[in-house]
């Protein structure tokens, strides 16, 4: 596993973003873990993140892409984060907008905020998580419809590789249904491997028990 990926699996977790133990995910499905980026709350941790993705954007798009949107509201930090960071530390200026969750009817008006989308912009949708891809097909004809932009990818912080509507991962899906480049900066196999019975911070997260029941919801809900 790459350097980039063990440090920020170690960063999610030390900044209470990654938890172990019983939750309840939005669609009602019980999980041993959980990822809540919300909990991200300070200028260091975001510009420690905004490097994660711009690694991760690095390696899989390249100079591919020359806007990153980031959906009300989680994605609205992220997006400024990366742009930031890929200026700082790939020399690479980056434009990047993102939208109101209400029309604004006086002043510019729109729900459109930042870069204004034009033909040959090269788009990159950036997320926190994907579990059913409503957030990516609310995006995509914001994104495309009148103004000749095209949509190119989506970046989330971790594939929980579970199923979408069907048997395939729903970053599979969006990436079929769309013709999109989708990954992510670490999966959930590749946390639970580095994770399992290693102490981060003076104690172990993932011990045998919670290995097991990630084992039994993977075998529940994952993707094929």
């Amino acid at each position: 596993m790459d350097q980039y990926k063990k440090d920020f699996i170690e960063f999610m977790v030390d900044s209470k973003v990654l938890t172990f133990g019983d939750f309840v995910t939005k669609s009602g499905r019980r999980t041993p873990f959980f990822i809540n980026t919300g909990n991200y709350s300070t200028g260091r941790q975001l510009e420690k993140l905004g490097r994660y993705y711009a690694e991760a954007l690095e390696r899989n798009v390249g100079d591919g892409f020359n806007v990153l949107y980031g959906p009300a509201y989680k994605g609205i930090p992220l997006a400024v984060a990366a742009s930031i960071a890929l200026n700082a530390y790939y020399s690479r200026d980056i434009s990047f907008c993102f939208n109101r969750k209400e029309a604004k009817d006086h002043g510019e008006g729109g729900v459109m905020i930042g870069h204004k989308l034009a033909v040959g912009d090269r788009v990159v949708i950036i997320e926190d998580v994907t579990t059913a891809g409503t957030s990516v097909r609310e995006s995509v004809p914001l994104l495309t419809n009148n103004t000749g932009a095209e949509v190119i990818g989506l970046v989330v912080s971790v594939d929980r590789m579970e199923r979408g509507t069907g048997a395939k991962s729903a970053l599979a899906e969006l990436r079929d249904e769309f013709g999109i480049n989708t990954f992510a900066i670490v999966n959930i196999d590749e946390i639970v491997s580095y994770l399992h019975n290693k102490e981060i911070g003076g104690a172990i997260v993932l011990n045998d028990e919670i290995f097991g029941r990630i084992g039994e919801y993977r075998e529940k809900y994952g993707c094929s």
